[in-house]
């Protein structure tokens, strides 16, 4: 099935002027920054068809003559067609928001090719930076991408209209082409012992927000600092034994947030992979990771406080070893100063910032970070009449076909001819 890019004009293709919202001279013909260099990929890298889909009230009437609305528009799609950039289709409702027009956005009365069963409206997307727009995604059962900074307004206006919900939320449109093309990077993890009940989640590409509670306020502390300092979204909520003790609780916390970690990054292609350190008042404190598959712990820190708050010290390295291997990183950690408390939140800020250097992804170099790559074998399985098999690499072939094997950078292809 056919999927579409339902895409506003004023506010997401070009500026829209601040005054009286009309762009009606090419004097007021700015365009929205990158929105060139990202359409065009998307345009060459993924099947959308775009769509432009825009209210202009009162076109046609003497509050917007046709004269004045035309030139700049033209303009624009003319830029645009320069640039790679074509829409397949534009549309475009003239009524004034008090006419009620079935044709204005939010409804679809213009949409109505698009709804009869031909497109895969589930996996196409709205893209605008109004309410409207992502109320338009809610009629048509398609996905919506608010064009927008993620503020406190947003969040607002999200609790104020529970019927939309956008799936991404950014003022930026490199980051919608990184949605688009590789897709948004979540892992959640729940992982229930007779020790401990853990929920964990993560955004590799979200604000830094948290929600954190494990019952230990120290433990809380130094993941909150996980979260705010790498710029992911990170929700971990605990029940465990602590009338025990705090062993597995902090243990498995680290085990299912690495392999929270490990699930959010999937293939990982794209990613820096690497990162690393950070100084903290009279601590020096490095953690050099690598995101390479290769678990492995190095651990130079000196704790001789029994606890820090809460959180007994012999903990930490129980901590990042389980982390580690969980996640499959290779993890250097190293750690100097008087201060305790200093040291280990050092630590945590370190390793915070070094997970935001190592996940950040470039949708234009998007391989595997490694120069081993991965090597794949697809089996091709054949069922056939014969009487007589030859044997190649401990499998079985029909000898009325010819195996060819090509080996290229990161895969090996078995291709079979008759």
């Amino acid at each position: 099935m056919k999927r579409a890019l339902f895409i506003d004009r004023d506010g997401t293709l070009v500026i829209e002027p601040p005054v009286d919202y009309q762009l009606d001279s090419l004097e007021k013909l700015v365009f929205y920054p990158k929105v060139f260099r990202n359409l065009y990929f998307i345009r060459k890298q993924l099947d959308f068809e775009f769509v432009m889909v825009t209210n202009q009230d009162g076109l046609g009437t003497d509050s917007f003559p046709e004269d004045t609305f035309w030139p700049a528009h033209d303009k624009m799609l003319k830029t645009l067609e320069g640039e790679g950039i074509r829409f397949d289709d534009i549309l475009i409702d003239r009524s004034f928001p008090e006419e009620n027009s079935p044709n204005r956005k939010p409804r679809t009365g213009m949409l109505g090719r698009y709804l009869s069963g031909e497109y895969d409206l589930a996996n196409s997307y709205v893209i605008g930076d109004r309410l409207t727009d992502m109320q338009l995604a809610a009629n048509l059962g398609a996905k919506g991408i608010w064009l927008r900074p993620d503020d406190v307004e947003a969040r607002q206006l999200l609790t104020e209209n529970t019927a939309i919900s956008p799936v991404l939320i950014t003022d930026d449109w490199d980051r919608i082409t990184e949605y688009l093309f590789a897709g948004e990077r979540r892992g959640t993890i729940r992982r229930t012992t007779k020790e401990t009940d853990i929920f964990v989640e993560v955004n590799l590409d979200g604000h830094g927000r948290t929600e954190i509670s494990t019952g230990l306020g120290f433990f809380d502390h130094m993941l909150d600092q996980i979260g705010k300092h790498s710029g992911i979204d990170l929700t971990v909520r605990v029940k465990g034994d602590l009338e025990v003790d705090e062993h597995h609780t902090i243990e498995d916390t680290a085990i299912a947030l690495g392999e929270a970690l490990l699930k959010a990054l999937g293939d990982k292609r794209g990613i820096e992979r690497y990162g690393y350190c950070l100084p903290m008042d009279d601590c020096l404190c490095s953690v050099a990771l690598d995101f390479g598959g290769r678990p492995w712990l190095v651990w130079d820190a000196a704790f001789h406080r029994e606890k820090v708050g809460d959180m007994p010290t012999e903990m930490f390295l129980h901590f990042f070893k389980s982390l580690s291997d969980a996640a499959r990183m290779n993890l250097n950690i190293k750690a100097e100063g008087t201060n305790e408390h200093h040291k280990i939140e050092g630590i945590f800020k370190a390793l915070a910032r070094s997970i935001k250097m190592a996940i950040r992804r470039d949708i234009y170099r998007y391989e595997l970070p490694s120069t081993k790559g991965t090597r794949t074998l697809f089996y091709i399985v054949c069922t056939w009449a014969c009487h007589c098999t030859n044997q190649l690499s401990g499998y079985n072939l029909i000898p009325f076909f010819q195996i060819n094997i090509f080996y290229k950078t990161s895969c090996c292809f078995i291709t079979i001819s008759n």
